[in-house]
């Protein structure tokens, strides 16, 4: 379950820099915390104040803002989303996972975040969870990172 983080690639403006992250999944739904790999990313950026924008390309994963201090927020994401979208229901597009693309459909593929002072503005509680819901696979996270 590594978690590895791709060379950044400077805009002409030095305004910007993309990055893309590799995850990893273990499972087939799981919670990733990348909080720390996207704070390696805004500091190595040299940006002290903009925009980080997160987003993974695809249809069966997202990307969440949420609490990262009590893993069973987890176990109870998993099963409150299992609840909405089951994996075993008959669905029209029944290749076997419409469930994960309805989960990935309902938390979203991209999060916006602050920059100030070259960290990431989260709340005390928060972390940036890459959500897999149909795994496991490696996976890609584009992060964006702008300055003001």
């Amino acid at each position: 379950m590594a978690i590895e983080v791709g060379k950044a690639v400077a805009f002409e403006s030095r305004r910007s820099y993309m990055h893309t992250i590799q995850v990893q999944t273990g499972s087939r739904v799981e919670f990733k915390d990348v909080t720390a790999s996207v704070e390696k990313l805004v500091a190595e950026s040299g940006v002290s104040s903009g925009m980080c924008h997160i987003f993974t390309p695809h249809t069966s994963a997202a990307v969440l803002v949420q609490e990262n201090d009590d893993p069973s927020l987890q176990k109870d994401l998993t099963e409150f989303l299992g609840g909405l979208a089951p994996r075993d229901k008959d669905y029209y597009h029944n290749d076997g996972n419409c469930d994960a693309h309805l989960k990935a459909a309902l938390i979203g593929c991209s999060q916006t975040l602050m920059v100030e002072h070259g960290r990431l503005l989260l709340g005390r509680w928060q972390g940036v969870f890459f959500c897999e819901f149909d795994g496991p696979r490696p996976r890609d996270l584009h992060v964006k990172i702008v300055a003001d």
